[in-house]
């Protein structure tokens, strides 16, 4: 596929098919993660930092959604956050997160989800075009869904962003990295956010904080850091919802910072990002 093809739906692609797909999908490993968390779950791995936990049930959930997709979508490639990415030949990717939230997870805390996206063209969510997703949240059963132009909604009911009046009045969520210089810089930049806004909000799973800011239960949401699974399907329906998803500086939502909400308040948490250096190196105290 060339540059110019880059995001390309491929002719006869039905999102609506798709976003049923993804949302199957989500529950059926939501309920498998669900029924076989032990009282004491224990950690199988770790990944950037020791810190950043992978437990069993992670790989099993992901394992899961692969067999299943292997199945109904064999020519569609897998990018997962716990196993090997796989080729395909459709144009079309699914974005696995099989458990966002893994920390919460870990220690029983309730914000933790599947998510389940379904893209056209790279993976990488500056170039992609997110087609359908579906985030299930797995321990009160909230699920959300999106397709590209036929909105978003939760369990049926459609959704729509709020607009605060403005971004002293806003309710903002985020979150942390693992690697030490990323928390401190993170710190920062929270230092400089937190005076100018309604409050703070820390869940620990980008994919719900997303879908909350769809559904207006947040008003605005900005992370440095988060993967393309963490952003596929969340970023989609806070977009359905119409909400602004985006970056810094004219870029699109990447690791270097992804922010979402209402148009215009939202510009105003961009343009204090950007004066705090959000995006910037790490390590380093802005003077």
């Amino acid at each position: 596929m060339s540059d110019d093809d880059a995001g390309a739906v491929p002719p006869g692609t039905d999102v609506e098919e798709l976003r049923a797909l993804a949302r199957s999908l989500a529950r059926e490993a939501g309920a498998l993660v669900r029924e076989g968390r032990p009282a004491r779950v224990e950690v199988a791995a770790t990944k950037s930092s020791a810190v950043d936990p992978v437990t069993a049930m992670d790989r099993a959930s992901e394992e899961l959604l692969r067999t299943r997709l292997a199945a109904e979508r064999p020519d569609d490639a897998i990018l997962g956050e716990e196993g090997d990415d796989v080729p395909g030949t459709s144009g079309l990717t699914w974005v696995l997160d099989p458990i966002d939230g893994t920390v919460n997870y870990l220690y029983g805390v309730s914000s933790y989800a599947v998510s389940v996206a379904v893209v056209a063209g790279p993976p990488d969510p500056e170039r992609w075009t997110a087609l359908a997703g579906c985030v299930h949240s797995v321990v009160d059963g909230r699920t959300w869904t999106a397709a590209r132009g036929g909105g978003a909604e939760r369990d049926g009911r459609a959704l729509r962003v709020s607009a605060p009046p403005s971004l002293a009045q806003s309710l903002v969520g985020t979150g942390f990295g693992y690697a030490a210089e990323r928390r401190a810089r993170q710190a920062e930049v929270l230092a400089e956010v937190l005076p100018r806004v309604r409050d703070i909000r820390r869940l620990g799973a980008a994919a719900i904080d997303l879908c909350l800011v769809a559904e207006g239960a947040l008003d605005l949401y900005y992370e440095r850091g988060i993967n393309a699974w963490d952003v596929a399907a969340g970023g989609l329906v806070a977009a359905e919802a119409g909400a602004w998803v985006g970056g810094l500086r004219g870029r699109g939502p990447s690791s270097t910072m992804t922010v979402a909400g209402a148009v215009p308040v939202v510009a105003e948490l961009v343009a204090l990002l950007e004066d705090a250096g959000a995006d910037g190196r790490e390590g380093v105290t802005r003077s």
